[in-house]
């Protein structure tokens, strides 16, 4: 016992005497993690105790923690989980009054309550019916009065628990699913919650149940120590807010990493994923032994049956009947076979002698689709001998058979992760592992990302002549990301050392390298460059070099996009990057590029040109359009094609931007024109403007009522700024998130048409109207604009002239960059 313990139970034993001790005891540096939480049990069991022995409680009653607070583990503001139990023969007034002498000192301090007031009967029929009242029930610890009652309740309620496992495990498991598709995963979530999300605190608690079921047990190694942690997050996590939470929001993180000693956010994420790993795995193994053991037990009396109603029945039968089936065992490769449902090793395997066993294991069961064994992974990771450097052919052939398995490559993947053979296969891995990303359009960590990234080019190595390079440089191309700077450059030189350690020869490991190198070129230069540029189609040309790099990296761009997050990917962006693969691969087939200046109107833009010169006013129209994709099966609209002609004139590009931000519509690109028509129809120039745009929701709003505010924008009736300023004060901010300033700066092009500018900001309605204004008040004229929006985060492309056409000097620029951001900011 320590001295504030000591001191406190001394004291009075109200709720002042007690908060003080509490207070005292949460606020001490040199006691924290482990020590501190048991502390803080035994302070509150003490006070409890008090509290129960001085209401005089009647014969046969007893008070008892159950849950989180029945395994010692009270956090800073956990609340507390009590049973009052009795036995039934004392008066219920008594038991009632009892009860309230505990409770209202409890909820006196503003402490939260889980209570209850049952006698062991009721406390069986209960647990019996509510699968949580069990699993509390399991961790019950004896806090004052009568102990045999207690340790009664606790025998009664494991026997119970034992003899329904079979039953309620499923159910269980059932559960545990619920909840992992209704929280997420842990160990890729940015706010995660620690105790719900799966691979969290309660899924530790779960495993603690299957183990005391006898059924099955969990993998023991790493877990205590990775409950601990997530344990100790939780601490600080109360600590740093005051707040009762579990969740481990953005804003909290920074606080919650300083309070654990730790150096920044992204080590205490890092760490909580790790732990949150260990659980998940553990997890997943766990249950398939359960499932296993439970097949097996369901299979064994219909067994029975059939043996011995072959031997005549009576005791021969009996006997037969008694004996075990062969284990049968199917072989997948060499040294490999499937038993019982899971890829094992064969009895004459020899891991100390093979090297290539564990990629050839892996591949054999990520093939089959089957999981791989906890005790051969295990083995493997024990016994097998290093593999030679360069790896051996069969090696790379193994690792690439187990990349284009597809889905089935995950868990097998984490299985080697989780014994540690994946760092040891590829040594760079090590600094990708359960790294967070910061940026909301990525669903995974950096390690899984990249994991993910191969199964979906899986799919695509019909698309390619090469799906061997495919795989590997999908599995490699953000691999950059554990180093400073930018993990494109990076990542060239690691995939570099990685494909000559795998095993390529010189050709092949100078096109990975390259495909990781520019694996962002493709839709970084579609959605962000003007495509009818001849410099941005040479530039990229020039980079990628030749055709089967072009088709690698059209491949590795859909699968980057699609294992990053659903906002990532689209039909317009798809249409894009394949209008873009289309233009680069003419150039280097040798065709010539066409002069964008020498381009005629077509002829509805020639139509709505000579419409604006007769009538003065804008004419537009709408027109979808459908998807331009690589192998497409039925045509998807990607968007509509806004066309606009009016006499030229300042204004036009915020007023139309701000009339298209006012209707919901995205604009994606826009590219603007003046067309000057033949004097036999009227001398005149005329702006033209192509925008592409989508509906952010609903159906698109009425080319009538677009004219009419577009008008009204021109002629100074419809305040654009103020409506939109209206619409930004009306949009929910969440509390203690401060988007980064914009930046604009001057991209570096070989473009001989205009020069180009480049935004970065935090996506708001009516951007590019602001955008357009400042651009306007510097007089510059636009010649066509590309937006990229990922998430909350958005990248417009400006091509800017001077009034003649020209291009800006290089001072003119940078100005005009900080002019563009001081508008922004």
């Amino acid at each position: 016992m320590t001295s504030l313990e000591a001191r406190t139970q001394n004291e009075d034993s109200g709720p002042g005497g007690y908060a003080a001790a509490r207070l005292l005891l949460l606020h001490e540096k040199e006691r924290s993690g482990p020590p501190r939480r048991a502390a803080l049990a035994r302070l509150t069991d003490d006070w409890l105790a008090a509290l129960f022995a001085a209401a005089a409680p009647p014969r046969g009653t007893a008070l008892v923690a159950v849950g989180g607070y029945g395994r010692a583990e009270l956090s800073p503001r956990s609340d507390l989980d009590l049973l009052l139990l009795h036995d039934g023969t004392a008066d219920k007034a008594a038991v009632a009054a009892l009860a309230d002498r505990i409770w209202y000192p409890v909820w006196d301090l503003g402490m939260a309550l889980d209570h209850s007031v049952r006698t062991p009967a009721e406390a069986r029929t209960t647990a019996g019916e509510d699968l949580k009242v069990q699993l509390g029930l399991l961790d019950a610890r004896h806090i004052a009065g009568d102990a045999g009652l207690v340790a009664a309740l606790r025998t009664t309620v494991l026997a119970d628990w034992r003899n329904q496992a079979p039953k309620r495990l499923p159910e269980l498991d059932a559960l545990c699913r619920e909840r992992a598709d209704r929280m997420g995963e842990l160990q890729f979530l940015l706010e995660p919650d620690l105790k719900e999300a799966r691979g969290g605190l309660r899924d530790a608690q779960v495993l603690r149940a299957v183990a005391a079921s006898w059924l099955a047990d969990a993998p023991r190694e790493g877990l205590d120590a990775a409950r601990r942690r997530l344990l100790d997050a939780r601490d600080a996590l109360h600590l740093a807010t005051g707040r009762a939470t579990d969740r481990l929001a953005l804003q909290e993180q920074d606080a919650v990493a300083r309070e654990l000693g730790l150096l920044d956010a992204d080590t205490l994420l890092r760490e909580v994923y790790e732990a949150a790993r260990i659980i998940s795995y553990a997890t997943d193994v766990t249950w398939r032994e359960v499932n296993r053991v439970l097949k097996a037990r369901s299979a064994r009396p219909r067994l029975r049956t059939l043996l011995g109603g072959r031997a005549g029945g009576g005791r021969t039968g009996g006997r037969t009947g008694g004996q075990k089936p062969p284990v049968e065992r199917t072989p997948l490769a060499e040294g490999v076979v499937e038993m019982d449902g899971e890829v094992v090793l064969a009895l004459s395997a020899k891991p100390d002698r093979d090297p290539v066993l564990p990629l050839r294991a892996a591949a054999a069961a990520a093939q089959s689709g089957l999981p791989i064994s906890l005790h051969a992974v295990r083995r493997l990771a024990a016994a097998a001998r290093p593999l030679p450097v360069p790896w051996p052919a069969e090696a790379r052939e193994e690792l690439v058979t187990l990349l284009g398995a597809g889905e089935s490559t995950v868990p097998v993947w984490e299985a080697l992760e989780a014994e540690g053979l994946v760092t040891r296969l590829l040594p760079d891995w090590e600094r990708v592992r359960c790294r967070p990303q910061r940026n909301p359009v990525h669903t995974w960590t950096v390690d899984r990302h990249l994991v993910e990234t191969a199964v979906r080019a899986a799919s695509l190595t019909r698309r390619v002549g090469r799906p061997d390079l495919l795989l590997v440089a999908a599995l490699l191309h953000d691999i950059g990301k554990g180093w400073p700077g930018d993990h494109s450059v990076a990542g060239e030189t690691i995939a570099r050392d990685l494909a000559t350690r795998i095993g390529f020869d010189r050709t092949d490991t100078a096109t990975i390298a390259t495909a990781v190198r520019h694996h962002l070129l493709l839709v970084e230069t579609a959605t962000r460059r003007d495509l009818d540029d001849p410099a941005t189609v040479q530039a990229v040309a020039d980079a990628v070099g030749t055709l089967g790099t072009l088709e690698l990296l059209h491949a590795l761009t859909e699968a980057d996009a699609l294992a990053t997050g659903p906002a990532a990917w689209s039909s317009w962006r798809a249409s894009l990057v394949a209008d873009l693969v289309k233009r680069v691969a003419g150039v280097l087939a040798g065709e010539p590029l066409p002069d964008p200046e020498a381009a005629a109107p077509s002829a509805e833009q020639e139509r709505l040109a000579i419409e604006a010169l007769r009538t003065g006013e804008p004419v537009l129209t709408l027109r979808t359009e459908p998807v331009v994709a690589a192998e497409p099966e039925e045509p998807e609209p990607v968007g509509v094609e806004l066309l606009i002609a009016l006499p030229d004139r300042p204004g036009v590009l915020p007023a139309v931007a701000g009339v298209l931000a006012l209707h919901r519509l995205t604009v994606r690109a826009a590219d603007l024109r003046a067309v000057a028509l033949p004097t036999g129809i009227g001398a005149g120039t005329v702006l033209v403007l192509d925008w592409r745009v989508a509906a952010e929701y609903g159906s698109l709003p009425e080319a009538a009522r677009l004219r009419a505010d577009l008008v009204r924008a021109l002629d100074g009736s419809l305040d654009i700024p103020a409506r939109l300023a209206e619409r930004e004060a009306a949009y929910p901010r969440r509390r203690g998130l401060t988007a980064p300033p914009p930046r604009v700066t001057v991209a570096a092009s070989h473009s001989r048409l205009a020069t180009v500018i480049e935004v970065r900001a935090q996506d708001a309605p009516g951007l590019l109207h602001r955008i357009g204004r400042a651009l306007e008040g510097a007089e510059v004229r636009v010649r066509s604009a590309h937006v990229s929006t990922l998430g909350a985060n958005a990248v417009d492309t400006l091509y800017v002239t001077r009034p003649d056409g020209s291009l800006l000097p290089d001072e003119e620029a940078i100005d005009l960059a900080r002019t563009l951001e001081a508008a922004l900011r």
